[in-house]
Formats: structure tokens, C-alpha cells, sequence
């Protein structure tokens, strides 16, 4: 299979900015830019909302829930969720809690998961964000298969924020495999044109990045800016 196009990398990306300091201009500046490089989705902070859109653009906006760290409860998430949803949000990036996954308590990332699921229901995309990195291939395919019970339409690798990292093609290619009904989606350090084209191989139909006119133009593969989140 040939390797991706440029134009459909760009279409794979949920252009993302979650950096504390945004500013509603920064939001601005981001759906612009998103809009130039045909990317599918903007994905920002909840408070950032409403978001927007050029009219006859078909641009996405995502949504975080429970970010970064996934911390909160499931009520909370639920109604930030909802929140977000009636506040024009068409997709939701929720954080599960790591904690429980570690303690193999599946049940309860389970139970978190169809929290949110519930309160943000189809056409609504839902993506469960891991934290791949911070978890053991048997913790990735019992989150996976958890979220995939739940009702949710992606697992996404990471939030970009924790210490031990973001996405890598084994994660990627783990979670593809575990829940081959759901998609996912590859976040944490994309920086690159391969890189992202080698995530797209490993499995991942959608990607979040921060740094994506970098990454859309750096074919030679060199290192960019971007945190890629």
C-alpha cells in the first residue's frame, strides 16, 4: 500500500492547542490555520468554547475531558462532557484513569468510559485517551478492550503531558489489533511527515498534533517544532 499523501496526513489531523496560556485569539489563529492546511479537526480546552467555524468549512472541533490527567471523577467528566457537547463540540477526547488501569481495574476504566459515553452520545465521536506510555502491553489491551465495551469510537495513545511520553508505532500497532472495530488515534511527539505516515501504517487513522505546518512540511523527516499533543 503507498504511503499516504501529504494533503491526506493533513487530513488525518486534529490540529490541537491545550497549552494553559491560549487565549480565544490563539483559537482564532488556530481554526484559521486549521482551514489553510486541511486538517479534520481543531481539538482545544474546554473553556476555549464555543469555537468558531468558517461558514462552508467542514472543519471539526474536539474537545479534552478529564485532561490531562484523568483524575476526576466520572460524574465530573460526564458533565464536562455534556457540557462541552451542547456548547458546540462534536468530538471528545476524555482521559481515563490511569491509576485504576495500573491496578487492573478494568471495570472501573469500563464503567468511566460509559460515564462519558452517556452523557455525549452518537453522532458525538468519543476518543479514550491511554497514556500508552505509562502503561504494560497487558494494561493497553485491558484499557483497549475496557473502552471498546463502553461504546467509544477511538482509543487515542496519549494526553502529550506525561512524563513517560506519547505515542509510539508499537502502542499504535498494539491498540489496532486489540480493538480492530475501533480506531485510533496517535498523539504525544508526532513532529514529523514520517513520523505521522509511520503511526498511519502501524494503525492510526487519526493524529494530534500541535506543530502541524512543521509537520506537514518536514518530508525530509527532520525533528520540528510542536509538542504534538
Amino acid at each position: 500500500m503507498s504511503e499516504p499523501s501529504v494533503t491526506q496526513v493533513a487530513q488525518a489531523i486534529d490540529h490541537t492547542l491545550l497549552k494553559p496560556e491560549a487565549t480565544h485569539a490563539d483559537v482564532e489563529a488556530l481554526v484559521a490555520e486549521a482551514v489553510e492546511l486541511g486538517t479534520y479537526s481543531v481539538c482545544v480546552s474546554p473553556s476555549m468554547l464555543p469555537v468558531a467555524v468558517p461558514e462552508g468549512s467542514d472543519l471539526k472541533v474536539a474537545v479534552v475531558c478529564g485532561f490531562p490527567s484523568g483524575k476526576h471523577t466520572s460524574a465530573v467528566k460526564a458533565a464536562e462532557a455534556a457540557e462541552s457537547v451542547a456548547r458546540g463540540a462534536d468530538e471528545i477526547d476524555m482521559v481515563i484513569d490511569i491509576g485504576a488501569a495500573k491496578e487492573g481495574r478494568f471495570d472501573a476504566v469500563e464503567a468511566d468510559v460509559a460515564a462519558v459515553r452517556a452523557a455525549a452520545p452518537s453522532p458525538t465521536v468519543l476518543k479514550v485517551i491511554i497514556e500508552s506510555a505509562a502503561l504494560s502491553d497487558d494494561e493497553i489491551v485491558g484499557v483497549c478492550r475496557a473502552a471498546a465495551a463502553a461504546g467509544a469510537d477511538f482509543v487515542k495513545t496519549s494526553t502529550g503531558f506525561h512524563p513517560s511520553g506519547g505515542a509510539s508505532e508499537h502502542a499504535v500497532r498494539l491498540m489496532a489489533q486489540t480493538v480492530p472495530d475501533l480506531q485510533v488515534k496517535a498523539s504525544g511527539g508526532v513532529r514529523t511527515l514520517d513520523q505521522a505516515r509511520a503511526m498511519m501504517a502501524a494503525g492510526a487513522t487519526r493524529l494530534g498534533v500541535s506543530g502541524s505546518r512543521a509537520l506537514l512540511g518536514s518530508a525530509d523527516g527532520a525533528t520540528s517544532g510542536g509538542s504534538g499533543y
